[in-house]
C-alpha cells in the first residue's frame, strides 16, 4: 500500500506507476520492494450470519417493520462494511419470515 506524498490519499497501481486518485500525483513503483506485496481487487466477503442461527447466536431483538411480511419484530446486528471512517451498517432479520435487510446512515 502506498500513500500520496502530496495529499496523503491512498494510491493505486497503474503499470509501473503509483497514481493518486485524489490529486493525480504519480511516482514510479519500486519493483524490488514490492516483490512480496499482494494487490487485491476487492474486499474479502465478511462473515455472513445464518438466519436460522440468529437466535442461537444471541442477536438482540428490536421493534422494526419487515418490508416483506410487515412483522413488527426483528433480530439486529451492526457490521463495518465500508471504510473505517464511515459508520457501521445495521442489519435486520425478521423473526417471522427470516427476510434480511439493512439500514445505512446516509
Amino acid at each position: 500500500m502506498e500513500f500520496c506524498d502530496e495529499c496523503g490519499s491512498m494510491m493505486k497501481t497503474e503499470g509501473d506507476y503509483w497514481v493518486c486518485g485524489s490529486c493525480g500525483h504519480e511516482k514510479a513503483r519500486d519493483s524490488v520492494a514490492e516483490a512480496s506485496m499482494v494487490t487485491t481487487e476487492a474486499q474479502e466477503v465478511s462473515e455472513v450470519v445464518d438466519v436460522s442461527d440468529a437466535e442461537d447466536k444471541g442477536l438482540a431483538r428490536t421493534d422494526a417493520r419487515c418490508p416483506q411480511c410487515s412483522n413488527e419484530e426483528a433480530y439486529w446486528y451492526m457490521q463495518q462494511i465500508r471504510s473505517a471512517d464511515e459508520s457501521e451498517t445495521r442489519f435486520f432479520i425478521c423473526t417471522e419470515c427470516e427476510h434480511k435487510w439493512r439500514e445505512d446512515d446516509h
